[in-house]
């Protein structure tokens, strides 16, 4: 069962050269992503006591915003993107700066089945995409079995709809407009039930918020809109703070 949604995959192809532009499409992405990186190494530096040989696995990589940096810290990173064109401006960008990735064309479903990750990390995807539940599924599969996945996306609220879709696509434009699906939201309760047959639980959900007073994005127990959820296994993952 493929997560391609095909729609999806054509808006992104069109603006895939832009990926490392700071003022273009992604120009919102480029703000967060300090905050997004400081979040991903602290849940894994805390997690793990030895971080020398972690093999890291990100799902919908885009144009390797934050595979780029991860791998330049000197993690072990293997990227994937649907898009050939994304994993190009991923790898040329990569190569430019120096930095040693595995950047690869393949669906989480392609992927080699019993190749398994330290971490897991899927971020502003799976709004995007169709069959939400196997795709996180598969996702969950390749996590070793003391291993953990981060994931972010948008919840599904009123107040998401508004600053989400209505302010951020249509008053501030700080994405593209049509870039986002509000039935494609998802409730953390929704993906809990999703994965209530597995060995995988939620171990801790942050909100990521923007303060307009001092212009800034943080992270937040606020989780009506942006949100991370760090993922790991029942019995062996070390608990919530």
């Amino acid at each position: 069962m493929s997560s391609i949604d095909k729609k999806e995959l054509e808006k992104f192809e069109k603006i895939s050269h832009n990926w490392w532009n700071k003022d273009g499409e992604f120009s919102i992405l480029h703000r967060i992503n300090p905050i997004r990186l400081e979040y991903i190494i602290e849940k894994i530096t805390s997690h793990y006591n030895d971080i020398s040989k972690l093999e890291i696995l990100d799902v919908g990589c885009g144009g390797g915003l934050i595979a780029t940096p991860l791998a330049a810290q000197d993690f072990n990173v293997t990227a994937i993107d649907a898009l050939q064109s994304n994993i190009e401006t991923a790898t040329a960008y990569a190569k430019e700066n120096g930095v040693k990735i595995n950047y690869l064309q393949s669906t989480i479903e392609e992927l080699q089945s019993d190749k398994l990750y330290d971490a897991v990390i899927c971020l502003e995807v799976i709004e995007h995409v169709e069959n939400v539940q196997q795709f996180i599924l598969n996702l969950v599969k390749h996590i070793k079995p003391n291993g953990m996945a981060i994931i972010s996306t948008i919840n599904r609220t009123k107040k998401a709809y508004v600053l989400g879709i209505i302010v951020a696509e249509y008053v501030l434009g700080w994405v593209p407009k049509n870039t986002h699906d509000y039935s494609k939201f998802l409730k953390p309760s929704e993906i809990y039930e999703m994965l209530t047959d597995t060995d995988i639980e939620i171990k801790e959900l942050k909100g990521l918020v923007y303060d307009p007073a001092k212009n800034e994005w943080k992270l937040s127990d606020d989780i009506d809109v942006n949100y991370f959820m760090c993922l790991g296994r029942k019995s062996i993952c070390h608990p919530a703070t």
